[in-house]
């Protein structure tokens, strides 16, 4: 049996996690299945510019609307000037309304926190809204002044200067339920004991106070015989709570135990997501998925390190670790494990890329392929 899996290369370091990452995903599945991957590589960022004139041109955008995994590495994106994100590009084309991320600790890696085996969460954020829908407007354009214009003339707005530049957050019923719904399904299905959603309602009560509201009216209407609400427990039934989000980061650092699955809206996620990883050892073993109902979109976590990039020194651990959950979403979760304790196994005798060395002790620094290549003989 085959199974099609187009991937983008990326940019910067792409190249070199992909070369280390890929025999590691086929070497695991080999061991478990007999599907094997037929890997059809479709063209975004730098490479897709060079062949054909576009950073995402239209037959890769064609391609993945029809298909159903795919895996991508890091895509450059230039801070306040040029394209904006490749990345959320994709998202919003592809209707990839949920990033996933799970995040966990690997023993033998020295974190900034006492405890990190205590970390063990799943974050889904809203991936096409809030401020990621990309409204907004530079500062002294003609649309930011009509925009202000209007904000002051037809709606009494008064606390806001000419000068500003504007941005608009929406954020829907549906667009919000949809997420939340994904969560849930997940948590009852896992057997996860709770499900936190995280906000700042307290002070945006009609885009994150409602993102709250619809996320326990879902949980009511559509799971309310296998839920219930801190407040109210029920023995036996998932635990559907909120928190603010500014009090979460606290809650992450001191009783991370205590949060499972995390539901939020889309900048929240984002910082909460990198935050965690760091918990339990960076971005550098981060996977992570964005999901449509059709397209489950795996991704590198971390960007494109061009200051080392072409050097053999990238950690090539978060595309392995996206390989680990494709195959589970393929249906073979017995080689997603051979993968993870195959990495656990590399960082317990101290064999690992340069951005985890200083987090193992007496660590020996080995470069991208050979930390793909030590992955890949345990397993």
């Amino acid at each position: 049996m085959k199974k099609t899996v187009y991937w983008i290369e990326g940019d910067g370091i792409g190249p070199e996690i992909w070369s280390a990452a890929r025999p590691v995903i086929d070497a695991a599945l080999a061991k478990e299945s007999d599907i094997r991957l037929d890997w059809v590589e479709l063209l975004a960022g730098e490479k897709a510019q060079k062949e054909t004139g576009s950073p995402l041109p239209e037959e890769t955008v064609r391609t993945l609307r029809t298909a159903d995994v795919a895996m991508k590495g890091p895509l450059g994106t230039p801070v306040g000037t040029g394209i904006r994100s490749l990345n959320v590009a994709l998202r919003h084309t592809l209707d990839l309304y949920a990033c996933i991320r799970p995040v966990r600790h690997f023993e033998g890696l020295q974190t900034p926190v006492k405890h990190p085996e205590k970390v063990d969460m799943v974050i889904f954020r809203e991936n096409t809204e809030d401020v990621y829908a990309g409204i907004e407007y530079q500062a002294g354009t003609p649309e930011a002044k009509k925009l202000i214009a209007f904000l002051r003339d037809e709606l009494g707005v008064t606390k806001i200067d000419d000068t500003a530049a504007v941005g608009i957050k929406p954020m829907t019923e549906q667009g919000s339920k949809r997420l939340v719904r994904r969560a849930l399904r997940f948590a009852l299905d896992t057997g996860r004991s709770s499900l936190t959603l995280v906000h700042k309602g307290n002070i945006m009560k009609f885009t994150e106070g409602a993102f709250r509201q619809w996320g326990y009216d879902l949980a009511a209407e559509e799971f309310g015989d296998r839920t219930c609400t801190e407040k109210e427990p029920v023995a036996g039934r998932l635990i559907v709570k909120d928190r603010i989000a500014d009090a979460m980061f606290q809650e992450a650092l001191l009783r991370p135990e205590q949060y499972s699955v995390i539901a939020t809206p889309n900048l929240n996620g984002d910082y909460l997501s990198d935050a965690l990883a760091a918990q339990v050892g960076g971005l550098g073993l981060a996977p992570g998925v964005n999901m449509s109902d059709s397209l489950a979109f795996y991704e590198a976590t971390h960007g494109t390190a061009p200051t080392i990039a072409g050097q053999d020194k990238a950690n090539p651990g978060s595309v392995i670790l996206c390989g680990a959950l494709m195959l589970e979403h393929i249906g073979v979760p017995k080689a997603a494990e051979r993968i993870r304790n195959a990495v656990s196994r590399a960082i317990a005798r101290g064999s690992v890329t340069v951005d985890l060395a200083a987090q193992v002790e007496g660590a020996r620094v080995v470069g991208c392929r050979a930390f793909g290549e030590i992955i890949g003989e345990n397993l």
